[in-house]
């Protein structure tokens, strides 16, 4: 059952053991990372939380950090796991996988193991069971030191979007959690977020850019919830067209993190593709006449928020540059 989100001020007043009960599985199995966060009490906001967190990990002994990468459960196992990786794994499609993809990310696992003496650790929200996949094909020949280094990275994400989704900012929450995830996705030492405020802005602390959308019904006049959408980088050559992510909104009729955010969004161009039809015909609402919606747009500083959002209807779209 989804929990209320809380606001900064009511995190504040937390005493520890409720502070601990409400934030214990943030980071998997390892409620000694609340522990030591709840003594920098109280947090401006989710940055500052999120940022007492990571430096928790930072600053704990490599064989409690080591300790903290191997709770995490291997993607795809089918045994006991806790409700927060049961929860994520699910939304990748990792309880759906057929016979013969469990058998390939089962070999795969134990062959990561084998190799790096943990599991493999990728932040699945928003990811496809294709996506963990290609992720676990890519990184199972990497060296050691940067798998352990890309672990505590993802680590950092997950812990994100589980902060994300139980803390409000008293005011501007959309904001505060993009922020949030995108300071994550930074590292320092193999550790991610060496400063939470430092990774959400830029040099001379300009915010840092990301990409984001949402997609409003007007047919039924509220957000479109569970519409897929791909993201495409167009611009690597005659022909050249990256797919970078592929996603569903959620009951807002957004995404639940930025599609792009810091780094990773650079000047070019890009093309998100609505799949409003599958959305339309799932809903009953329409006989074929939309299939896939592309919005094709040029990203010119990467600094700036872009917001590209969606109004769609059966018989038609419109879309502009939002704030």
């Amino acid at each position: 059952m989804t929990r209320r989100r809380l606001t900064m001020a009511e995190v504040n007043r937390l005493d520890r053991d409720a502070f601990v009960a409400r934030f214990g599985g943030v980071f998997e199995h390892s409620p000694w990372v609340a522990e030591a966060a709840w003594e920098e009490r109280p947090f401006a906001s989710v940055d500052a939380l999120l940022d007492a967190m990571l430096r928790a990990v930072r600053e704990a002994p490599e064989e409690r950090r080591m300790a903290l990468i191997r709770e995490h459960p291997d993607l795809g196992a089918r045994f006991a796991m806790s409700e927060e990786s049961a929860r994520e794994q699910q939304g990748a499609g990792l309880d759906r996988l057929t016979e013969a993809e469990f058998a390939e990310l089962s070999a795969l696992n134990r062959t990561y193991a084998e190799r790096f003496g943990f599991p493999f650790i990728l932040a699945v929200r928003g990811k496809t069971k294709e996506d963990v996949l290609d992720a676990l094909r890519a990184r199972v020949g990497r060296s050691a030191e940067e798998e352990r280094r890309e672990a505590l990275r993802q680590i950092g994400r997950i812990a994100a979007f589980r902060l994300a989704d139980l803390v409000a900012e008293d005011a501007g929450a959309e904001a505060g959690a993009a922020r949030t995830i995108a300071a994550a996705g930074e590292t320092a030492e193999g550790v991610p977020g060496a400063s939470a405020a430092g990774t959400a802005d830029g040099p001379g602390g300009k915010p840092s850019g990301r990409l984001t959308t949402h997609v409003l019904d007007l047919t039924r006049g509220r957000p479109a919830a569970g519409m897929r959408i791909e993201l495409f980088r167009l611009d690597g050559g005659p022909g050249s067209r990256e797919r970078l992510c592929d996603v569903r909104t959620n009951a807002d009729g957004r995404t639940d993190g930025p599609l792009l955010a810091g780094g990773a969004l650079r000047a070019g161009v890009y093309e998100l593709v609505f799949h409003a039809g599958d959305y339309f015909r799932a809903a009953a609402a329409d006989k074929g006449f939309l299939d896939e919606v592309p919005v094709r747009f040029r990203i010119a500083d990467p600094s700036a928020h872009y917001h590209v959002p969606l109004l769609a209807a059966p018989g038609g779209y419109s879309t502009y540059r939002g704030s």
